[in-house]
């Protein structure tokens, strides 16, 4: 037990209150602030609020906690603890005492609660307030906070219930300075028996004296246990009784009254030796009762130092754990950060001499781009202009972001001649990149450079007679490709692209891969466009990175990588996703938007075909499928998860161009040749004539085409002419293929 400078104890007193306006807990605090606070150490006021379960809406309605979120609810509950820190005031300002303390539990029964409380926090003695009277009476009823407190509270400290009527405690108090305080509250029940009978009063008032401070009492046994000085009651009781037989007996023994006298006067005087006795043993056995008291608070108090003081040296023993393991963290990372600090600055210095290097390397080619280049044939201003009918409308077959693309004719060769804008400075740098390097390789799927003019912006390449693939994929005025020409074609693509991703001394990424950079010979051959776009790359990014560094972007949005929009950083796996969008165009035939997703739904519903391009009636469905898995690869959103294009792209479509060719060398003679079909209906002919554009035509579409129109409908060049002349070789032909 704790003690004060002087050698007394020192005592903590708890008073519980229901609410401010409350009469019971009112007078609780009247009587604990007259009685208790002069002589206690420490003054506690605790009230217990209901356990929240749930949280009212404005609507009315209440939503369980476990619904909500942890934050709204700990918001909510700290609002009703501050709400029941309110009902505190109005008891402050009764104890005018600045060190009065006030805890707000939680707890659906209250009884639990403050029991737990007031053991855990070393309280001596407890304090309620109670409005019914009915705790004064000889027997108590179970039920409410007081019953139930008083039923269950330990010996170690004391528990008080005040009502209207009085004071009930479960055992002597050591703050009340004498016994007369409690003799005044058990006063009430002992003045209601008859004056004329002294020591049944006597016994009847101790006994109610000795119920209140047994240990039944104190455990709510009262009505199935009976004590010692219960016992002791019982036969005083009984002793009167029989002193009453005794009398009458004596009545009608005796006839002399001084025998009688003599008699009752012996009988008495036992009675009150007997009843000095029984005193002396309550006072002893209260005395002993209260010793055990004292020895058990003692002995909690020194288990709860001894436990504290365990609890706190494994909270410090945890605490110097974590501070030694939070310094070999922090030297770790501090060696860490040395380490990444001088490879950043080796890096840095690196970046600076490859940047050097690289400007002047830059000056070198800009300088020989500007001077005589053996590498390819250098055009003058003026043969350009002879060459494009000094850039006539009627002779341009194309425009695009860099420039117009016209049709000419060098040493009578068809030539496609790209004109770079001459207002845009930055376009004269990527023309010049062109230049470099297409003249430094040749390859059959690529577009070849026949020659340039660097004074005037302008390329010279092979002409193409068919067009670009997005001719055929958007089902214009040409007719569909057949499935087996489009696996060509996409075969051919990706040799292309692997020539250039394997390009030395750098990569070479082409970065605006799509459909209308991919153009069609008279053979429906496919060759790859607009290479100049390329960007080289000094350094090679490995896939495991992310960021590397910013870089301009460029190329078609659609057929962009999703990485290189993000982050800047270009890779060989860049031109990877577009070739995959490509691909789904190819099989879809429409434009690219949502592509990727049409095509995952469909192979996971099984209904490819509802995707697939219907203008093509024999799609092979087992090869479509592979290469729209194959494709759906191509275009993830992460170049790390595409595939190879080398190791596994190129093989899967190798297999598939091999089994197109199979297909064709099967069927080849049940197909008519692509000369009998007619160019504007694309069916084969049965009239066949010659215009004067050079082609052959049906006689009835070629005939409807030049009473409405002055151009070819294969060059659209100006006709010389309107006559038709029959080409008997080739109707021959046809009716000999029609025969067989």
């Amino acid at each position: 037990m704790k003690v004060d400078g002087d050698g007394r104890p020192m005592v903590d007193v708890a008073v519980a209150v229901k609410s401010g306006e409350g009469k019971g807990s009112q007078r609780a605090v009247r009587w604990a602030i007259e009685k208790l606070l002069p002589k206690v150490h420490r003054f506690v006021l605790i009230h217990v609020m209901p356990t929240i379960t749930s949280i009212p809406t404005p609507s009315g309605e209440s939503i369980p906690v476990n619904e909500l979120d942890d934050n709204v609810v700990e918001m909510y509950i700290e609002d009703m603890r501050a709400k029941c820190k309110d009902i505190f005031i109005p008891f402050k300002n009764l104890c005018k005492r600045k060190n009065v303390e006030t805890v707000v539990l939680e707890g659906d029964n209250p009884a639990t609660v403050l029991l737990k409380y007031v053991a855990q926090a070393g309280i001596n003695s407890l304090v309620l307030g109670s409005s019914s009277p009915s705790y004064f009476g000889r027997r108590q009823k179970d039920g409410g906070v007081p019953s139930a407190i008083l039923k269950h509270a330990p010996e170690s400290f004391d528990v008080y219930v005040v009502s209207s009527n009085g004071l009930v405690k479960n055992s002597l108090n050591p703050l009340l300075s004498t016994e007369t305080e409690l003799y005044t509250i058990n006063h009430q029940e002992s003045s209601a028996s008859c004056p004329s009978m002294e020591f049944h009063s006597r016994a009847s008032s101790l006994a109610d004296f000795t119920h209140l401070n047994s240990p039944a009492f104190l455990h709510g046994n009262t009505s199935n246990h009976i004590s010692p000085q219960q016992r002791c009651t019982q036969n005083l009781e009984e002793s009167a009784t029989g002193l009453e037989a005794v009398k009458s007996s004596h009545s009608s023994t005796y006839s002399e009254p001084s025998d009688i006298q003599v008699e009752m006067g012996r009988l008495r005087l036992e009675l009150q030796n007997t009843i000095t006795l029984y005193n002396q043993t309550c006072e002893h056995l209260i005395h002993a009762q209260n010793k055990v008291q004292l020895l058990s608070s003692e002995c909690l108090e020194e288990t709860r130092k001894v436990n504290a003081a365990k609890e706190r040296e494994e909270s410090l023993r945890r605490t110097a754990a974590e501070v030694k393991k939070k310094h070999v963290e922090t030297e770790k990372e501090v060696e860490i950060a040395r380490k990444l600090l001088a490879k950043e600055a080796c890096e840095r210095q690196i970046a600076e001499l490859k940047a050097l290097q690289q400007s002047l390397e830059k000056q070198k080619v800009v300088n020989a781009l500007l001077s005589c280049d053996s590498r390819y044939r250098r055009l003058t201003r003026e043969e350009i202009e002879v060459a494009t009918d000094f850039f006539s409308e009627s002779k341009m077959i194309g425009e695009g972001s860099y420039g117009k693309v016209y049709k000419g004719n060098l040493d009578h060769t068809p030539v496609a001649i790209k004109v770079l804008h001459s207002d845009t400075s930055q376009k004269k740098e990527e023309f010049l990149r062109e230049v470099e390097v297409l003249s430094q390789f040749h390859h059959p799927h690529i577009v070849l450079l026949l020659g340039a003019s660097p004074e005037n912006g302008c390329l010279v390449y092979e002409y193409m007679e068919n067009g670009s693939l997005g001719d055929y994929i958007f089902q214009g005025k040409n007719r569909p490709l057949p499935w087996f020409v489009r696996f060509r074609i996409l075969f051919e693509v990706a040799c292309a692209l692997a020539f250039l991703h394997n390009s030395k001394p750098e990569p070479i990424v082409h970065r605006d891969l799509k459909p209308g950079n991919i153009l069609l010979d008279k053979n429906y051959v496919s060759k790859i466009g607009d290479v100049g776009l390329a960007k080289i790359m000094s350094d090679i990014v490995p896939e495991s990175i992310t960021e590397y560094r910013n870089s301009i972007l460029a190329g078609t949005l659609a057929y962009m990588d999703p990485e290189y929009l993000r982050t800047g950083t270009l890779r060989p796996k860049s031109d990877l996703y577009a070739f995959g969008i490509i691909t789904l165009q190819l099989l879809a035939a429409c434009h690219p938007n949502g592509l990727i997703m049409k095509f995952e739904k469909a192979i996971d519903t099984d209904s490819l075909t509802d995707v697939l391009d219907k203008s093509v009636v024999d799609w092979p469905l087992i090869e479509a499928e592979e290469l729209s898995k194959m494709a759906l690869q191509c275009c993830k959103l992460r170049c790390r998860d595409r595939p190879d294009l080398e190791t596994e792209v190129l093989p899967l479509l190798k297999r598939l161009f091999e089994f197109a060719e199979m297909h064709v060398r099967v069927e080849g003679n049940l197909r008519p040749p692509s000369q009998y079909f007619c160019p504007i209906l694309q069916e084969v002919m049965e009239d066949p004539h010659i215009a004067a554009d050079g082609f052959t035509y049906e006689h009835r579409a070629i005939k409807t085409w030049v009473d409405r129109h002055n151009v070819s409908p294969v060059t659209k060049q100006r006709l010389q002419h309107k006559m038709l002349t029959p080409n008997h070789t080739l109707r021959l032909a046809i009716q000999d293929w029609r025969s067989h």
